[in-house]
């Protein structure tokens, strides 16, 4: 078992205990277990071989939750959790999913209102007994029933970072077999779509019994859900958020096909019909088995001898969406699009000055270690009090602490940040006197996302405005899948950007990923910088990277269009005169 998973484990105990109504120290510690061992660099199974007396080094593990690990470890669950799973119900753990809606108002509707499906809770908002509950209200009825709607849509979904390192595992096995000759994963985890629902493996075999036995004996295989003689399809053994179970196709296809059945099954849908149409125009015929012509074969080796057939060069998997790619591919301009090796810097990250996991000189090294030139420190202001926010005076001598590690460690330079909040009265929650201090100012929308789009824009205009305002993060303030962004009018707000030479961010964390796609696009066709931060609240957060290169990849970024592809030199000329 992965660290994600242990630490999801001990999330959901929290969760369970706190709709059963258990103390909030203990709760505590369960939270602080699950993000320690989430944050671990090496391997929790490691430790948990070693016994209770090697865990309980870590910080905040203590005897009871290092035996709890040992047990996870040497009998594949937890009693604990396995008897809270008997008592709530599932459906009440995926209200949990609903914006806004915590354990405790779960726990009041599981035991107040005897609601356990969201089905159940839809009816209860409907019929007006949530408005009446302590504590809820018309307006937190309506809240929810909207939030139900994002629930029902994202519930069979997954994170493309979560689903990474498992599909990697088994595709990394499956090469190992002297039967595989080629394999490959194709569908929306290919094109690096933000979630994904299912996957797709193809491969070419000169056995393809072995390599199907081989996926049915795979320790992150569940269950065989059916077999054919080329096609297999298998629930996977991990558990994602929300009780999730991806199932895998694995579809064994003719060398002759192998091109031919990756550009079909990768997709996108709309992206393959403009394929079908111009393959028609041409007196061509394209499916997952070949390109033909009368009913002889043309192509279908290699993708790349797909699109020849149709007089296109090779698209990138990332932008094929059907927006303008081929008329890109026609004109011979389709974009050289970036590579996680092409970034320099990370611009936003955090530190135990606030809500992070690591010191300045630990976040310092571990970017100095994985390549990076320069990173800027950037703590959240006073206004997310949760985080232990900063106000002026400690953020001044958290400076100072910047600057003496800064003086102390070479080879990477080191900017004073901050990540200052846009409060809901359209003012900026520090001083400019304090920001005009700073070398790199993000500004964020964390509260009053649900204010009206007038109000929002006012809100990111009078940071756009502000001379001190570096860049805008993560704009939307969207979670995926948990909670929708605010209502923006993107047009105004990317000209405005744009007039007053302010950069954007794509927070590349796996659960915003904000700017997405389409915006990020819209942004680099007015010439607007975009950063790709990590958003690392932790050493390993710096990995996050990927998924924000996934995510510029996918709205057609180039090297030039991200600013922390740039050498520090050539960055410093970007930021705004102060």
């Amino acid at each position: 078992m992965r660290n994600s998973e242990i630490a999801r484990l001990f999330e959901e105990l929290a969760d369970l205990m706190e709709i059963q109504g258990a103390n909030a120290f203990r709760l505590r510690a369960y939270r602080n277990a699950s993000r320690t061992i989430e944050n671990l660099t090496e391997s929790i199974s490691e430790l948990a071989e070693q016994g209770s007396t090697a865990l309980v080094e870590l910080p905040g593990i203590g005897k009871e939750l290092a035996q709890k690990i040992v047990t996870i470890f040497e009998t594949g669950q937890l009693p604990q959790l396995e008897k809270l799973r008997e008592e709530v119900p599932p459906g009440v753990v995926m209200m949990l999913r609903i914006p806004g809606v915590g354990p405790k108002k779960v726990a009041a509707l599981f035991h107040e209102l005897g609601v356990t499906t969201l089905d159940d809770l839809r009816a209860a908002c409907e019929k007006g007994d949530v408005a009446e509950l302590k504590g809820f209200g018309k307006k937190t009825a309506q809240s929810i029933l909207e939030g139900l709607d994002q629930v029902e849509q994202s519930a069979q979904r997954v994170y493309l970072a979560d689903a990474m390192p498992v599909v990697e595992e088994i595709v990394g096995d499956l090469e190992k077999l002297d039967s595989v000759v080629q394999v490959s994963v194709a569908g929306s985890f290919r094109r690096r779509k933000e979630t994904i629902g299912d996957l797709d493996v193809l491969v070419t075999s000169t056995n393809s019994a072995e390599a199907m036995d081989a996926l049915a004996a795979h320790e992150l295989v569940e269950k065989v859900l059916a077999r054919g003689e080329t096609k297999q399809r298998v629930r996977l053994t991990p558990t994602f958020d929300s009780g999730v179970k991806l199932e895998m196709d694995l579809r064994v296809v003719p060398d002759e096909s192998y091109g031919a059945a990756m550009q079909y099954f990768t997709g996108s849908k709309e992206h393959n019909i403009v394929v079908r149409k111009r393959a028609l125009s041409m007196g061509l015929s394209v499916n997952e088995y070949c390109v033909s012509r009368d009913g002889e074969y043309v192509a279908g080796r290699t993708e790349e001898d797909v699109y020849a057939a149709l007089g296109l060069p090779w698209i990138p998997p990332e932008i094929r969406e059907n927006r303008g790619e081929f008329d890109l591919a026609e004109r011979g301009e389709l974009p050289e699009l970036v590579e996680l090796s092409d970034i320099r810097g990370d611009l936003h990250m955090h530190t135990t000055a606030t809500d992070g996991t690591a010191s300045i000189r630990e976040m310092a090294e571990a970017a100095k270690a994985r390549g990076l030139k320069y990173i800027a420190i950037t703590d959240h202001s006073k206004r997310v009090t949760m985080a232990n926010g900063l106000d002026a005076k400690r953020l001044r001598a958290h400076w100072k602490a910047i600057d003496k590690v800064r003086s102390e460690v070479s080879g990477i330079e080191i900017l004073c940040g901050i990540e200052c909040d846009i409060l809901e009265d359209a003012t900026m929650d520090l001083p400019d006197d304090v920001l005009a201090e700073a070398d790199w100012v993000i500004a964020v929308l964390h509260y009053g996302l649900k204010q009206p789009r007038e109000q929002i824009n006012k809100r990111l205009l009078t940071a756009i405005q502000n001379p001190y305002v570096s860049v805008i993060g993560h704009m939307s303030g969207r979670l995926i899948g948990k909670r929708p962004g605010a209502d923006i009018s993107y047009p105004d707000i990317f000209k405005a950007a744009a007039d007053h030479g302010v950069m954007l961010e794509i927070n590349a964390h796996r659960s915003r990923l904000d700017l997405d796609d389409v915006h990020a696009a819209a942004a680099k066709d007015l010439g607007i910088p975009i950063v790709i931060s990590t958003d690392a609240h932790s050493t390993n957060g710096f990995a996050e990277m990927q998924y924000g290169i996934f995510q510029a990849r996918r709205a057609g970024l180039t090297k030039a269009d991200v600013a922390n592809t740039r050498t520090f030199k050539q960055f410093s000329k970007l930021l705004r005169k102060k």
